[in-house]
This record gives C-alpha cells, structure tokens and sequence, in this order.
C-alpha cells in the first residue's frame, strides 16, 4: 500500500506488514495513516479471506516513534516541547469524519470493523501503541520472548489507541489495570497466560499464516458472520469509550506533570511530579 506499509495477498491471505525495521517499525503519522488506508482497501476486497498483520525486521512494533519524543525533550526553550507534542497529538487525535474514532484509533479498530479475521503474528517488541495494534486483531500469536508492555504510563499519558476497551475484553478489569498502572514488560508466555495473546509459536508469522489459511478455507460468508455476530456480543459503547479514551489524552498532554514524566525518562533520572490540586 505505501513504504510504511506492505501488503501482499495470496490465495485469499492477505500478508499485511509494518514497514519501518530501522526504527523498529514505531509509529509516526504516516504510518497511522497507512494502517488506516490499509484496513479500508483490504475491507473492499472480497478475495481476501483472512489477514496476518506483522512487522519485518526485530520487532512488531515499538510504539510511537521516539524521535517525536526526542524532539518534546530536547527543545530547551520554557514550554516549546510541549507545544510541539501538543500540535502533534491534535492531528493524531482529530475526530475522523463520520467514524467513532480519531485517526489514531483508527489504525487500530480498522481491523477490528474488518469484516475479514485478522491474526496479528508478535515477535519482539509490542509496546504502547504498538501493543494496540497488535489488541486490534481478533487473534494474536506471539514469540514466547516477546516483549509486551501498555507502556503509555511512562509518558505520563494513558492507552489512546482503542487500548482501553480491548483490555478489558481480553484481560478483565483488574489485570487490564495492573498492566496499564505499572507499564511493566509482559514476555509472549506471560501474555497467552494472562489472555492478552491467544497462544504463543516459536515462529509467530509461520503458525499465523498456517491459521490464515485455513480460515480462508472456510465458508467466507459464515467466517464474516461469526466475526460479526462475536464482535457485537464483545462490544460494549465502543464510541463512547473511543471519545473517553480522547478526553482523557486531552486532559494530560501538554501538562507539567506529562512533560516531566518525558524529561525524566530521557535524562535517566527519576521522575519528580506534583501531586492533582
């Protein structure tokens, strides 16, 4: 589909891959926007039966790009990071047109609204938004080393990218919350315990595109059907949780405690925050 995403199909499997292994596939706006357009092209074709989303080189995906971060902490002048992450989380963040979600979302719950199945294969890092992605599939292999955070509590911020609702499907209320609270790293075994992936495979892309194939063997109309009629039992106010999601990343970026939580992390020191008036 463009540089920062890959799509190849064949025989009704559509192999569909993050496309910056030099930068360990994060995310920059480009590619929210690929990850989006990608989503819609594949939903309009009806050769494709089932989907493996990966990512090439040494990781899934490693979240939002860090040089954007980089670039908040860096600027030395009083308040000129912030307003540089702030115009950039507003293009991220803006409503898109007649959908529950902003484009950040999107690139997320587009394959979730996918009416084919999606099989995301994990292998190295899934972190922050990165985990998102992987959450937006409707089935998630991993490497047993993998590498899994909900790592937006390190910025000071919270799960944005659909992170939320996805978590409590998958995790239940409390582990979703742990996770989310603490950022920790959870490896591929720990999350196929803990039901944030479905099961783990030595090679992750191998065994999802094995699965992929074998859906595609299936009646398409009763594969979309079931998707379908699962996804609604699962969906509670989705564009109700998408708008929370929204306000509450409003609320926090830009705010003193938000930039020195991204100061302290790349000046290697602990974080000093100032506690809610």
């Amino acid at each position: 589909m463009t540089d920062r995403v890959t799509v190849n199909v064949h025989e009704g499997v559509a192999d569909v891959r993050l496309n910056r292994p030099d930068k360990l596939n994060a995310i920059d706006m480009p590619t929210f926007e690929a990850l989006a357009e990608t989503g819609d092209a594949l939903a309009g074709d009806p050769s494709v039966r089932a989907v493996v989303l990966s990512g090439e080189g040494r990781a899934f995906c490693a979240g939002l790009d860090f040089a954007n971060f980089a670039a908040m902490a860096g600027d030395g002048a009083p308040g000129g990071g912030a307003a540089r992450f702030k115009r950039l989380a507003q293009d991220i963040t803006a409503r898109e047109p007649g959908r529950i979600t902003n484009l950040g979302q999107q690139a997320v719950h587009v394959w979730r609204e996918l009416p084919q199945p999606v099989i995301a294969a994990v292998h190295g890092h899934a972190l922050g938004g990165g985990l998102q992605i992987a959450l937006g599939a409707d089935i998630r292999i991993v490497a047993p080393d993998a590498k899994l955070s909900v790592l937006e509590i390190r910025w000071g911020l919270v799960p944005d990218m659909t992170g939320t609702a996805a978590l409590i499907r998958l995790v239940g209320e409390d582990v979703a919350k742990e996770l989310t609270f603490t950022g920790r790293m959870v490896t591929g075994e720990e999350a196929a315990r803990i039901g944030l992936a479905t099961r783990t495979a030595r090679d992750p892309h191998a065994a999802a595109t094995e699965l992929a194939r074998e859906i595609a063997g299936n009646s398409p109309d009763a594969v979309r059907g079931a998707k379908r009629l699962l996804n609604r039992a699962a969906d509670v106010d989705l564009a109700g949780q998408y708008l929370e999601e929204s306000r509450a990343l409003g609320g926090l970026r830009g705010t003193p405690n938000q930039v020195e939580a991204v100061h302290a992390y790349f000046e290697k020191r602990p974080a000093v925050f100032t506690d809610p008036s």
